[in-house]
């Protein structure tokens, strides 16, 4: 996906408790020096209590990061890194894979992710679809070693609660709930997703030990980076059947499903 401005290719996490849980390692995409470090600015994502505003961060947008001179005119940044996770300095020379330092928050972002820039000359490049003269004259697809690949949106998280979850739970990241009591306020399917485009559908199915709990299909109205749905029912006066309960999610584009997700889950006395 991609839109007009954007000087580089985003690379993601679900969530802020994925990055809490597992915080990459950000390596050197090429051999080179390093010639312009950054490790002081705070893990603090955009719009939330705290975080610096958009002027207090002017000119400082890609937060905590590196930049790599390369043979040939070529240059690489990696931004919004982890305060305090920078593991190179100005004039350190780095091969392939050299550990730079971890994903972080920092910057001008929304989400945990590692903003990746390539230029050429000083030009921006896009690795996915180069000019033929940035190729050194021979013809290729990517400047990928090993091309990721392209996923025109879909799910990144699924679960179930007992209330409609606020958005801010769904961005930090709700923790898997496998079993529930089979007499909470309400049963609730939701999915967070990205890369939303009008006419989208997702569907969500819960089945249980009696049959069909509810089959219903939402429709995307707008085209959104984002997007976060659910869909639930209240608990009958005496509580769902205990037992093993079938939740899933399809999100359809144009008839076909571009992603799926079940959801365990099993209703306890």
């Amino acid at each position: 996906m991609t839109y007009d401005g954007h000087k580089g290719t985003d690379i993601r996490l679900s969530s802020e408790a994925a990055l809490r849980r597992d915080p990459p390692g950000i390596r050197a995409a090429a051999p080179g020096t390093v010639i312009g470090t950054r490790d002081e600015m705070p893990d603090q994502l955009l719009n939330t209590p705290g975080a610096p505003g958009p002027d207090e961060i002017a000119g400082r947008e890609c937060g905590n990061g590196v930049v790599i001179r390369h043979d040939g005119g070529w240059q690489t940044q990696y931004c919004h890194m982890a305060r305090g996770s920078i593991a190179v300095s100005p004039g350190d020379e780095v091969a392939t894979g050299t550990l730079l330092g971890r994903m972080g928050e920092s910057g001008a972002t929304e989400f945990p992710h590692l903003h990746f820039s390539l230029r050429h000359d000083g030009a921006v490049v896009d690795p996915f679809a180069p000019p033929p003269e940035a190729a050194c004259g021979t013809e290729q697809d990517t400047l990928w070693a090993d091309p990721p690949a392209y996923r025109p949106g879909g799910l990144l998280a699924a679960g179930t609660l007992d209330r409609v979850p606020d958005y801010a739970e769904i961005r930090r990241g709700l923790p898997p709930r496998p079993q529930a009591p089979r007499k909470d306020p309400a049963l609730v399917l939701w999915a967070f997703g990205y890369g939303a485009r009008a006419g989208d559908a997702i569907r969500f199915v819960l089945e249980g030990p009696e049959g069909d709990v509810f089959d219903r299909t939402v429709l995307l109205d707008k085209t959104q980076a984002q997007v976060f749905r659910a869909f639930g029912r209240r608990t009958p006066p005496d509580g769902w059947t205990s037992g093993g309960y079938r939740a899933r999610i399809d999100w359809r584009r144009d008839g076909e499903v571009i992603d799926s997700l079940e959801v365990p889950l099993v209703l306890t006395d």
